[in-house]
């Protein structure tokens, strides 16, 4: 009995993680694929750079984890000095983001405005379609 009573706790909890992983999928086929990808953090710009001079040094090494628990680990070794010239790139990086956003959102936004004229001018065709086909029905009886 008491295996019986984990199993219904199990398949309701397995019910609910199904249901959220459907919402995920939803979400990922409606993302926009012309939509500018986020910047990168001031520890990502970082890590760029110390992937290359990490493989230069150790070339055997295939493990992506090593690579970056080695970066993580140098990354919270550097001090607020030797962190400015990525936090400024970082910076840079979301400026142009912003701006690329701006321009996006503007023409999401026009576009938006297109669509629904364009659908109302498919629906005005559409009717028209409909209405000929009833009087065609009609004088073919």
């Amino acid at each position: 009995m008491k295996g019986a009573k984990s199993k219904a706790k199990a398949d309701t909890k397995l019910g609910v993680r199904k249901k959220a992983t459907e919402s995920k999928k939803a979400k990922n086929a409606a993302k926009d694929p012309n939509k500018p990808k986020r910047p990168p953090s001031a520890f990502f710009v970082f890590m760029e750079e110390f992937r290359k001079t990490y493989k230069e040094k150790h070339p055997n090494n295939k493990s992506v984890a090593v690579v970056g628990k080695a970066g993580g680990d140098k990354w919270k070794q550097l001090s607020d000095e030797e962190k400015a010239p990525y936090q400024a790139k970082a910076e840079k990086r979301k400026a142009e983001y912003q701006k690329s956003m701006d321009a996006y959102n503007k023409k999401l936004a026009a576009g938006d405005a297109d669509d629904e004229e364009s659908d109302k001018s498919k629906s005005e065709v559409h009717d028209d379609d409909e209405e000929d086909d009833g009087s065609e029905e009609e004088d073919d009886d």
